[in-house]
């Protein structure tokens, strides 16, 4: 019998992608159920003021930041979504033309679900593109998936866990002040799909 359920697409920058995320992040239970309530009071409790979003896909984080940030991804689809989300942001091409694109102009820089869609040193000239715009002893935060949730995107390339994050830091020149698992201990990291890693930096 074959299976009926869509195959992930493999590429994060095409219309079927942005179609995806739309899917599983309007599951009616997880509208019920309000299931970002805990994602939403981490990243607040981060106190990160003005954030660039990299890789902000459709605009989720920007909106458990309150709208106090601005996006930038790859994605024309998702940038669209999110900008009809009444969020503010960019293409990657349009973002150097932005009025933002100024040195030291945000607070801290967020890569939430960026860095397992890219081989190493792509993922780090990425964010090494955005870091001047991010002020002198403020702030990057990296998001990656435990062993689950990468299981559950085609489009992951590469498990990013602790030691991996801290040594894109390291090479970004960046100094990490916590690693924590969240919203679970890291032990349900193999059970709990959106168990994540979370480390977190401070830009010189």
């Amino acid at each position: 019998m074959r299976n009926s359920r869509p195959t992930p697409p493999r590429d994060t920058a095409g219309e079927d992608y942005t179609e995806r995320l739309r899917r599983l992040g309007g599951a009616r239970w997880k509208r019920l159920l309000d299931v970002q309530a805990p994602y939403r009071w981490n990243l607040r409790r981060l106190r990160l003021g003005r954030t660039l979003d990299v890789g902000s896909g459709l605009g989720r984080n920007l909106a458990n930041l309150d709208g106090n940030g601005v996006g930038v991804d790859h994605n024309r689809t998702s940038v669209e979504h999110t900008r009809a989300a009444g969020f503010e942001a960019y293409t990657v091409e349009e973002f150097p033309h932005s009025p933002h694109a100024r040195p030291g102009a945000f607070d801290s820089l967020l890569a939430a679900h960026l860095l397992e869609h890219l081989p190493a040193d792509q993922a780090r000239e990425v964010v090494a593109s955005y870091l001047p715009y991010v002020r002198s002893g403020g702030t990057a935060v990296f998001i990656t998936p435990q062993e689950r949730g990468y299981a559950s995107d085609a489009s992951h390339v590469r498990f990013v866990g602790f030691a991996e994050a801290a040594q894109t830091c390291r090479e970004l020149g960046l100094t990490v002040t916590r690693q924590f698992s969240f919203p679970f201990p890291r032990s349900l990291g193999r059970l709990f799909t959106y168990n994540e890693f979370v480390t977190v930096a401070r830009v010189p």
